[in-house]
């Protein structure tokens, strides 16, 4: 009996010895990995203000009434501001723009022939964009509004009239956020702002003009 009593104390010191061998090995586990720190994916969602600056060129166009020759091409610079909403959804933007300009859109002389001049016009239009992170390129169209002013040379003196005139705005841009709150592009638009009577002469006159501008907006 003393015989087996023995045997098993033995064993057991063997048992402990080789988990304490064990546990004086180096450990096989890597160095705790520190924790990687993930900005914020960027989004496009957000209200936005900013300024513009940039080309205008167009046409004027005559029909009925009184027969206009010399009425030239518009062109001239633009410049202003712009405030909107963008919500993204994904990969896709939608949003609504407001923008007023600044303009000096002049054709003709008031001397030579009709003299057609668009001093300020604005837009209120959709946008509808597709998201690579930081990238966006875009389509907008909506409703335009302008002052187009008008000199024709009558028989005795210089005949003008100044009105207010409606139509719509289609075009496209690309942006690019510089920072979570900085974002510049480019845009171009058609912008056509339909036909206005000349005083009591019956001609109708048609304003049409592309305008490409750069943009800065600030988002919150």
């Amino acid at each position: 009996m003393k015989k087996y009593l023995l045997a098993s104390v033995a064993a057991l010191g063997l048992i402990a010895a080789g988990a304490a061998s064990a546990a004086d090995l180096p450990s096989r586990k890597g160095p705790v990995a520190a924790p990687v720190y993930m900005p914020p994916a960027f989004t496009w969602t957000g209200f936005y203000v900013g300024g513009n600056a940039g080309y205008g060129w167009g046409n004027v166009n005559t029909n009925g009434g009184v027969a206009i020759t010399n009425t030239g091409d518009l062109d001239g610079f633009v410049g202003g501001g712009q405030i909107g909403y963008n919500y993204q959804m994904g990969q896709f933007v939608v949003g609504l723009e407001a923008d007023i300009q600044a303009a000096d859109l002049t054709t003709g002389s008031t001397f030579a022939g009709l003299r057609v001049k668009t001093d300020y016009f604005g837009t209120v239009r959709g946008r509808v964009g597709v998201a690579f992170d930081r990238f966006m390129p875009y389509i907008t169209g909506g409703w335009a509004y302008g002052n187009v002013k008008t000199s024709f040379p009558g028989v005795f003196a210089v005949s003008s009239d100044n009105s207010h005139t409606g139509g719509w705005a289609l075009g496209g841009g690309l942006e690019y956020a510089v920072t979570n709150n900085i974002i510049a592009g480019v845009e171009y638009l058609y912008v056509d702002l339909g036909d206005k009577r000349i005083l009591n002469t019956g001609t109708k006159v048609g304003t049409d003009f592309s305008v490409v501008r750069a943009r800065l907006s600030y988002k919150f």
